[in-house]
């Protein structure tokens, strides 16, 4: 099979033949059809994440078509589409699987990071951590679901019933969050990077009540904010814009040193709180929302072999919503 593979950080990935990957007990292999490329794509190139298998396929928002099935997989059939995310596997025993935190399971394993991704013809997936894809949505736009959806609605989560919410970082995961939120009766206020007016306008057509730089001040204190830029520094710029017993989610897997700021930026209960991973009560819940509220993915396509291409254009903001590799031909 084709596949892009990262051979050592900091190389752009390279185009390989690869064998055929085979299912294992309780495992299903994918002919992939579509993988959605994501900024923590960015951060394992980079060397942000430090752990990644070597070589490495990268890839975790991957759509496709179970093609084969391992011993013991009673989930999905060959010929069902399935949606494979960003968690991909846990041991289901650890203290944090135990109390329903398996996104936190001290052994988890990672798609596109401690296991090989979607950059590539085929992947071997474990069939308990696979989502049915709903079918409201084509392959491509059903790609930027698997972590931008997912991850973005465990954030959106954490804001409770916030009516005002802030969004800093209006790409792949805000600009799907954002159309939850306003089908929920949320407002939704967007940060962008300064000056970016193509980014604050693309904000205003799905809804947003209000758009700006993120150094900006909104026009009102907001509820919660949810921080999807790997900026440290959007945190206390944040807590400045929340209203007293306010929430700042910080949705990213990896993000720049946070800078000092006063302790009356945080007092009156306004709080900081991480997002790590997700659940798959997550994904549950949000495949189900998520054409009941009529989200609508914004996309750009790119051709499995230019995969450095999309990488670098999500790097520079080059599109609005989310890159797209497609690999089936």
């Amino acid at each position: 099979m084709r596949a892009m593979v990262l051979e050592r950080p900091g190389a752009p990935l390279a185009l390989r033949e690869l064998p055929l990957p085979s299912p294992g007990a309780g495992e299903i292999r994918i002919r992939v059809r579509t993988c959605a490329v994501c900024r923590t794509d960015l951060h394992i190139l980079d060397g942000d994440l430090a752990e990644p298998k070597l070589p490495l396929v990268p890839g975790h928002e991957i759509i496709g078509i179970v093609e084969s099935i391992g011993d013991a997989v009673t989930e999905f059939s060959p010929g069902d589409r399935v949606g494979v995310p960003w968690l991909g596997r846990t041991c289901g025993v650890c203290k944090f699987c135990s109390r329903g935190q398996e996104n936190l399971c001290e052994t988890a394993e990672f798609t596109g990071y401690t296991r090989d991704g979607g950059f590539a013809e085929y992947v071997v997936a474990d069939a308990r951590f696979c989502f049915p894809v709903p079918d409201a949505y084509s392959d491509e736009a059903a790609a930027p679901l698997m972590c931008a959806g997912l991850i973005g609605y465990r954030a959106y989560r954490m804001a409770d019933d916030a009516k005002r919410i802030g969004l800093y970082g209006f790409g792949a995961a805000a600009h799907i969050i954002a159309q939850v939120a306003i089908s929920q009766g949320r407002e939704i206020y967007a940060f962008t990077k300064p000056g970016d007016k193509k980014g604050q306008d693309f904000a205003r057509t799905l809804g947003a009540v209000w758009a700006g730089g993120g150094d900006a001040s909104p026009p009102n204190l907001l509820d919660a904010a949810i921080i999807f830029a790997p900026v440290g520094a959007l945190v206390p710029a944040a807590l400045r814009a929340v209203d007293q017993g306010g929430a700042v989610i910080c949705a990213g897997i990896h993000m720049s040193d946070i800078p000092s700021f006063p302790y009356n930026d945080l007092w009156r209960e306004r709080r900081i709180q991480s997002v790590a991973n997700l659940t798959r009560r997550d994904g549950d819940e949000f495949l189900r929302i998520a054409p009941e509220a009529n989200v609508k993915t914004t996309t750009r396509h790119y051709p499995l072999e230019k995969a450095n291409e999309a990488l670098d254009d999500l790097r520079a903001g080059r599109f609005e919503g989310a890159a797209v590799l497609a690999v089936a031909r």
